[in-house]
């Protein structure tokens, strides 16, 4: 009798992930961001983000425990810590209390748990809170205190974002000029109005190079979107170079490292494939400079996110790969 051939069902081995080992891993890699937003925000910034974690949690647990009827065993994951500090990430830093957490609960009741938890969410939590607080509060999600201020909700002196100067440029607006934006140096370094997340592109680079050599996530989607946005704005400013910014400014302005890296990388909300993740890369990196060089808001990157996590599901139909042993049919 010859030896048995046993093929159990895969995985065959475990590669020791796990969502909350992940979960956890992205948020070592927010540190250095967060740690440049108390530098330049001070304790504004520290204020949005424990109350936007602490908002994101109550939430789910209170969802859970009260509503879905079920056993609490998600909130300490990871995942409702990465929306808080995400969300949190895209706020200005003296946005009001009880705004931040209707935008926590918008983030977590509406778009993750009416869906049915982690998982099933067909949009990112924390940019759909964000573009829902952006509409409703137009005018305090856009008052932008600058930078240095130990507190920012008494009497903060506000500031002009580099974005807000582009647009004001293409738009012909009075008292805007490209000479207004900062040199290269403190875009990369953060010392410049913004949410408060999203201003220092170097502290954002170096969670990005945390996560590659982790293996969190791969390289595909962020250096997709990066080569996208300055490729095509650096064909705009070639041809336009008095209204259209070098490609440079507009890679370390506003949330395009932060959407780049942290965003739009969201395991739920992007294909899974690698040629999905570059058609979802490129076209959101397209949308977004669509939007910031001719549309109404001078960024874009959130509204580009959320558009091309409607367009996952098509993608992943579309770059499905081949099934191992799979037979073409012959005509």
């Amino acid at each position: 009798m010859g030896n048995k051939l046993i093929v159990s069902l895969s995985p065959h081995i475990h590669g020791g992930d796990s969502v909350q080992k992940n979960m956890y891993g992205v948020l070592i890699a927010l540190i250095p961001a967060f740690a440049a937003s108390l530098l330049y925000f001070g304790l504004g910034a520290l204020l949005v983000t424990a109350t936007s974690v602490a908002a994101c949690l109550f939430f789910e647990w209170a969802i859970e425990k009260f509503i879905m009827k079920k056993e609490v065993t998600t909130i300490w994951d990871g995942s409702a810590i990465i929306t808080g500090v995400l969300l949190a990430f895209n706020l200005p830093s003296n946005l009001p209390v009880w705004i931040i957490i209707l935008g926590a609960l918008f983030a977590i009741g509406v778009v993750k748990m009416s869906f049915g938890g982690l998982g099933c969410n067909p949009f990112n939590p924390a940019l759909a809170g964000r573009v829902f607080l952006l509409l409703s509060f137009p005018v305090q999600m856009t008052t932008w205190p600058a930078v240095g201020q130990l507190m920012a909700y008494t009497d903060a002196t506000t500031t002009a974002t580099p974005l807000a100067i582009m647009k004001g440029v293409i738009k012909g607006a009075p008292g805007f000029s490209i000479d207004q934006l900062p040199d290269t140096f403190h875009l990369l370094i953060g010392q410049n109005g913004g949410c408060l997340g999203e201003v220092s592109a170097l502290a954002l680079l170096l969670g990005l190079a945390y996560m590659l050599w982790k293996k969190i996530i791969t390289w595909h989607i962020p250096v997709s979107i990066l080569a996208t946005v300055f490729l095509f704005s650096g064909a705009m400013h070639l041809i336009h170079p008095e209204e259209y910014v070098s490609p440079v400014a507009q890679l370390l302005s506003g949330g395009l490292m932060l959407g780049a890296v942290f965003m739009a990388t969201d395991y739920v909300t992007s294909p899974m494939s690698s040629k999905g993740m570059l058609i979802y890369g490129v076209a959101i990196g397209f949308l977004t400079v669509i939007i910031r060089l001719f549309g109404n808001y001078p960024e874009g990157v959130s509204f580009a996110i959320l558009i091309m996590n409607a367009f996952t599901p098509l993608i992943n139909t579309y770059c499905k790969p081949k099934r191992f042993g799979e037979v073409a049919n012959k005509k």
